[in-house]
């Protein structure tokens, strides 16, 4: 009866952590062996070793590799266009105007017989000057307007919503189209006009991660240790919506290609006789009915193939971190 009492007093008996022994072996909860210098069962989620894994991760996909590829094909391109060229891309001969694609001309040669390929080459520079700028200037501005939104909230949010749903009621390249119209086209203005637009973008998705980090728990931490608002925005909760500001800057670099191209394509890019990809579909589109459709194709390509290196990515590492 004796030893039945003290079987039972044993089983009530809370465990603690030295009666068992399979919480102090790493194999029994799944981790690797501890090496030396680190404590037993101790698992390392230190920052560099998830950059590692996340490079890796993209490292092994496909869709990554192949974007990067064609998108450092075209910053060679961009740098090295007028080497790679065959022709020269400005100069024409108009005795060979309208050639269709052949060995002398691997996409033949344009209205005023200057060669396409050479033209597609060069053209990649200054789309990918304008896009490459606005698109940081862009995630800056938005990443900031995203955490006062969501940080202090209230009359601030509202003030800053309405007027981001002003600029916004109409179409990113209308909006875009009217402010270049309104300060004149150049270089520096597309920069800062598709980046102030792509700022307004970027800040409603900054401002929705930022809503709901700051409801947490180490956020009541820091106000405790009565840090600032700006040490809080840009010290405690910028690191933690950083994946999401990322994959819009990806992703906003793919629509600001488009939105150069199609400024150009009106009219509103870089000037003539300045290579142009959107500019030349703009004049050679016009030869379409006569059935010189290298022309117009070709440049087409080049701007899709672009767009599409640019999602590639974009994809690839947006679903790195959420995974």
């Amino acid at each position: 009866m004796a030893d039945e009492e003290r079987r039972d007093a044993v089983a009530a008996a809370p465990m603690s952590l030295d009666s068992a022994p399979a919480l102090h072996d790493p194999a029994a909860i799944g981790l690797p062996p501890a090496t030396a210098g680190e404590t037993a069962g101790a698992l390392d989620v230190s920052a560099g070793r998830i950059r590692r894994e996340h490079l890796r991760q993209l490292v092994r996909s496909t869709a990554f590799i192949v974007g990067a590829v064609l998108f450092l094909w075209w910053v060679v391109c961009a740098i090295f266009g007028n080497v790679l060229s065959p022709y020269n891309p400005v100069n024409g001969n108009l005795v060979q105007f309208n050639l269709p694609p052949s060995a002398a001309h691997w996409f033949g040669t344009d209205s005023l017989g200057r060669d396409v390929y050479s033209r597609v080459l060069v053209r990649a520079r200054d789309i990918l000057i304008i896009a490459p700028l606005a698109t940081p200037l862009g995630t800056a501005l938005g990443t900031a307007i995203g955490l006062v939104q969501g940080y202090f909230r209230g009359a601030v949010d509202n003030v800053v919503g309405r007027l981001v749903d002003a600029v916004l009621a109409l179409p990113v390249v209308i909006v875009a189209f009217l402010f270049v119209v309104a300060l004149g086209p150049s270089t520096l203005t597309l920069i800062i006009v598709i980046g102030f637009v792509f700022a307004l973008l970027i800040a409603r998705t900054v401002r929705t991660a930022v809503l709901q980090e700051r409801e947490l728990d180490y956020i009541a931490a820091a106000r405790l240790r009565n840090e600032s608002g700006a040490q809080i925005m840009f010290v405690e909760i910028l690191p933690n919506v950083f994946g999401p500001v990322l994959v819009e800057f990806t992703v906003r670099l793919g629509y600001a290609i488009f939105t150069v191209a199609t400024l150009s394509f009106l009219g509103f890019g870089v000037r003539p006789p300045t290579p142009d990809w959107g500019a030349d579909i703009a004049s050679s589109s016009q030869y379409l009915a006569a059935g010189y459709w290298w022309e117009t194709l070709f440049p087409a390509l080049a701007i899709a193939s672009l767009v599409i290196a640019v999602n590639l990515i974009a994809d690839s590492i947006e679903a790195v971190l959420i995974r």
